[in-house]
């Protein structure tokens, strides 16, 4: 007779990071592993390719004001969300929590990093690439308060559909190499996480003119620690929080010298 007692392994392919980059809160992300259900490959790709089809309605519709942006900026969000929900039913709540006082808190502290990142990246591409500026506040002024109120909302619906853009192939590239290319789920993390930054970067490239160092070194930089907030907190709310103030932050300063200088 074995008296042996059996001992149930630890799967070291689900080995997590360290709490420096994961919260030992006993969230996962979700989907990759089949949790908390399946999603096939091919859903996966019709996903991805929804992603793609709201940031052609974004940079295809005209936009010849902030109001005018809104559909467009709506669209972005709505079409790659329409499809993800249709294809995972109850489960896409899995991205969206109701938020702790310590996702609160994140959101700051990503924003912080990231404005500290992204100034020092910033610094070393353009004194070698140069830098075009973002022009997304042009003009914003003299629409009057209706045209500045339209530019906070439109910007904070687009700046959620760049999580949903980003996040959605993470979660898709994730369960590729996790459970169709069997490496671990680290590797899969990693590997997913830059190349989701690097489709980030080269959507922005006609924000910058077609700079791609800008574009896929500095974008593609924040991008990480944007993402990073998702991954330590499995929320895409902390993340566009964290992006929301950002570049709310950047945009408010930018029209307040306008204004002083026009004064």
């Amino acid at each position: 007779m074995d008296d042996s007692i059996s001992v149930p392994t630890v799967d070291d392919r689900k080995k997590r990071f360290g709490r420096l980059i994961e919260r030992d809160d006993g969230r996962d992300v979700p989907f990759y592993d089949g949790h908390p259900v399946e999603v096939a490959a091919w859903k996966w790709v019709l996903i991805i390719a929804a992603c793609a089809v709201g940031f052609a309605a974004l940079i295809l519709i005209p936009q010849t004001s902030n109001v005018t942006a809104l559909l467009p900026r709506f669209l972005f969000v709505a079409i790659p969300m329409a499809v993800f929900i249709w294809l995972t039913g109850p489960f896409w709540k899995s991205i969206f929590r109701k938020p702790t006082g310590a996702d609160y808190l994140a959101m700051v502290v990503f924003w912080l990093l990231n404005l500290a990142v992204s100034f020092i990246v910033g610094i070393i591409v353009a004194s070698i690439f140069g830098a075009n500026a973002n022009k997304a506040t042009e003009g914003i002024l003299e629409g009057g308060p209706g045209e500045i109120v339209a530019f906070y909302v439109g910007t904070g619906i687009q700046l959620l559909g760049e999580e949903v853009f980003t996040i959605l192939p993470f979660l898709a590239v994730m369960y590729f190499l996790y459970t169709k290319a069997k490496l671990n789920r680290t590797t899969s993390m990693l590997l997913a996480w830059l190349i989701t930054a690097l489709w980030f970067g080269a959507a922005h490239l006609p924000t910058y003119g077609w700079n791609v160092a800008q574009a896929l070194l500095i974008i593609g930089t924040a991008r990480i620690v944007l993402t990073l907030a998702f991954i330590r907190t499995k929320n895409i709310l902390v993340s566009t929080g964290a992006h929301i103030l950002n570049d709310w932050a950047s945009f408010t300063l930018v029209l307040v010298a306008a204004a002083a200088s026009a004064s």
